[in-house]
């Protein structure tokens, strides 16, 4: 009889650790796949993912290029807005499958996450209300500048993503005089400036450059790149050593010799922000 126990302990442990096996090694490419619909994680800001003003339907550059890259692999595109700065824990209790929201890809976010090829370039840009700008570009001391919480401007500017050598001016050292307010969004930054509860906004070139224009809710403001905080890269994220990511490379690829991307981005006016 102990024997007989034995061995069946033997074979439970041993089924129970192939099955420990398996799951560890799931293709993320197959459970994405196998589900239909590609669950993405974003924020909403113009060009990139927001929604039109005159339909409430959403579009933007990675709206649109998302929902082709889907199209071409069989599956269904499906948005869902997400706090920026938990992005990486609803990436992997798989809430969503990735994060396709004009993201900078920096050091820290390529250990702990798939990344794909970069696609857009960017930089930081800070805004203000026009009136205003001579007066804070003269001394920007003494200020109060917001950004988004978990973003690549909060980062720079706190030096948790530190500079490297397209950087002309450090944001951290720039803004050292001024007082720091986090706030949930990059749109949320350009509200706080318009409002007048907060001087600088400190955002994404293209973010920036696609909300604040002539004809917006933002008119009265100004975008100043005057200063070069250096240049990032916006990138596609998945779960580390998701083999989906080398899917979404070969699709965009396959979109960019078509002549996909470069009619949606000059849709967008990304064309300049375009890598080829």
């Amino acid at each position: 009889m102990k024997k007989i126990l034995s061995m069946l302990l033997v074979l439970i442990l041993a089924l129970s650790t192939a099955t420990f096996a398996f799951a560890e090694e799931e293709s993320d490419a197959d459970y994405i796949l196998g589900n239909g619909v590609l669950n993405i994680g974003i924020t909403l800001f113009a060009p990139i993912n927001y929604e039109d003003p005159e339909t409430g339907d959403l579009i933007g550059f990675d709206t649109e290029l998302a929902k082709a890259v889907c199209a071409d692999l069989g599956i269904e595109a499906n948005f869902i807005v997400i706090s920026w700065d938990a992005k990486e824990i609803e990436l992997n209790s798989k809430n969503i499958d990735c994060i396709w929201n004009g993201m900078c890809i920096t050091p820290e976010r390529e250990e702990n996450m798939s990344i794909s090829e970069p696609y857009l370039l960017n930089t930081q840009a800070m805004v203000m209300k026009a009136e205003r700008e001579e007066e804070i570009m003269a001394d920007v001391n003494g200020y109060t500048v917001v950004a988004e919480q978990g973003s690549t401007g909060e980062g720079k500017l706190q030096g948790t993503i530190e500079d490297d050598d397209t950087v002309e001016v450090s944001a951290q050292e720039y803004f050292s005089g001024c007082t720091y307010i986090p706030v949930g969004s990059m749109a949320n930054a350009l509200l706080e400036v318009k409002s007048g509860t907060a001087d600088i906004a400190l955002v994404d070139s293209v973010c920036a450059l696609g909300m604040v224009r002539p004809d917006s809710d933002y008119a009265d403001l100004v975008v100043n790149m005057d200063n070069n905080f250096g240049d990032q890269f916006y990138g596609i994220a998945f779960r580390k050593g998701s083999d989906f990511t080398a899917m979404v490379n070969e699709s965009i690829a396959k979109l960019k010799e078509d002549g996909t991307v470069a009619e949606l981005a000059e849709k967008y006016g990304l064309t300049d922000a375009l890598i080829q």
